[in-house]
């Protein structure tokens, strides 16, 4: 019964997010970008200096996800995370019903980027076993998976990928008991024991298609 609930509960979460897509007002989530873009950049490629990540062209179902993890304080609200306590409360200026789903459509809709790799020392053909642990949710090429709520990796910033799992590992992100895919990601930074590890995982990332 329990299971059948789940698989319910995920059919209505699938079909919420298509209805919102078409929803969307692109055009009114371009006038809400310019305040991203000033980290973001105009395109969304990003800027390492702010360690604000490459977000053009990512699924918009992930990027109304993180914006309101964010809104809620699942993200953003550990001392220790500095680019997302600058993140959370930007993220709260979309105060109007709509705000959310129409950013995330507008930068859902950009060219996607194809960030350079600027980590050194990963050794992607140690990084591609490391990788079998991250292939069930975020798939064989790195392209994510909605139904795993599992984000697409192959065009990201690899210095972002690193932040991030060492977070996940630290527990400075994912241990909000309400962040369900931040929990179960947490365990899996874990599994990788050390930095050179992450290094190599990552390096392992930057060789896949950017789709």
């Amino acid at each position: 019964m329990v299971y059948k609930k789940l698989i319910i509960s995920r059919a209505i979460f699938l079909s919420f997010l298509t209805s919102a897509a078409m929803a969307a007002d692109v055009g009114r989530g371009e006038e809400l970008y310019e305040l991203c873009a000033q980290c973001h950049g105009e395109t969304g490629a990003g800027n390492q200096a702010f360690e604000a990540p490459s977000i053009a062209g990512l699924d918009q179902w992930y990027l109304e996800a993180q914006l309101e993890k964010f809104q809620l304080g699942l993200r953003g609200a550990h001392p220790e995370d500095l680019p997302g306590m600058r993140m959370r409360p930007m993220a709260t200026t979309l105060i109007h019903e709509g705000d959310v789903a129409d950013v995330a459509a507008f930068v859902a809709s950009l060219p996607p980027a194809s960030p350079e790799a600027v980590n050194v020392g990963g050794n992607a053909s140690k990084g591609r076993i490391l990788y079998m642990i991250c292939m069930s949710c975020h798939g064989p090429q790195g392209a994510g998976d909605l139904k795993q709520h599992a984000p697409p990796l192959a065009r990201a910033n690899d210095w972002y990928l690193l932040a991030q799992l060492r977070k996940f590992k630290a527990g400075i992100r994912g241990s909000d008991p309400r962040d369900a895919s931040g929990l179960l990601m947490q365990p899996q930074a874990k599994n990788l024991p050390n930095e050179q590890a992450m290094k190599d995982v990552i390096a392992y990332i930057m060789t896949m298609p950017k789709q």
